[in-house]
């Protein structure tokens, strides 16, 4: 079985973890992914219940042609009280968390937020669906917290140290874990895979 766990699109706001739709950028993006997608046989999409998870798999589906599975627990962590805030304004009002975090020696929750532990455990839930459906290629629609939360959890990496999985994941980037019933184990096959966007500076976070 193949999981690929793909970061959403741009979505149309610089602030922290607001709800909001696409921007212009991110719809270019998940169309270049639905057309790499569309030779990589998906036969299920699931996608968080965020808008711009939500968008980004409506536009995959366009390539995909599978019923749309959306999901709570794949959303993205909880940034608790710094949700809607600018870059600027939490580096000034929670720069001793920041400090804090950046130690990479616990799996600190958010400032009435979530930790790691707390994101794996509950996007587990649809993992563990997706194991026992019976698909083999499944396209799974969520956020770069969940993404890095699930890669510590199912390798047994510790949660600590969750925030080295890339400096900076991509949108539409693709993670991909196979999962093989004689071993019931899960592998990492690839990480934050951007092929798709590396032609389109103006699409990527990275420099590359």
């Amino acid at each position: 079985m193949n999981i690929y766990l793909i970061r959403h699109g741009r979505q149309n706001s610089p602030l922290c973890n607001v709800n909001v739709e696409l921007a212009k950028e991110g719809r270019r993006q998940a169309e270049f992914l639905g057309r790499r997608l569309a030779n990589y046989h998906i036969d299920a999409l699931y996608s968080s219940n965020l808008i711009r998870a939500v968008e980004t798999a409506e536009i995959l589906n366009k390539y995909i042609n599978q019923p749309h599975l959306i999901r709570e627990d794949i959303r993205e962590i909880s940034f608790g009280h710094l949700e809607g805030m600018s870059n600027e304004e939490i580096d000034s009002e929670f720069a001793a968390f920041k400090r804090e975090q950046m130690l990479l020696e616990e799996d600190i929750p958010y400032p009435g937020g979530e930790c790691g532990r707390q994101v794996f455990e509950r996007a587990m839930r649809t993992i563990e669906e997706i194991r026992t459906s019976g698909k083999s290629n499944i396209a799974v629609v969520t956020h770069g917290g969940v993404i890095r939360a699930l890669v510590s959890g199912l390798l047994g990496l510790d949660m600590s140290k969750k925030l080295l999985l890339g400096a900076s994941l991509e949108n539409t980037s693709i993670t991909q874990l196979v999962y093989y019933n004689d071993s019931k184990r899960f592998y990492l096959q690839r990480f934050n895979d951007y092929a798709h966007l590396e032609s389109e500076e103006g699409l990527l976070r990275t420099i590359l």
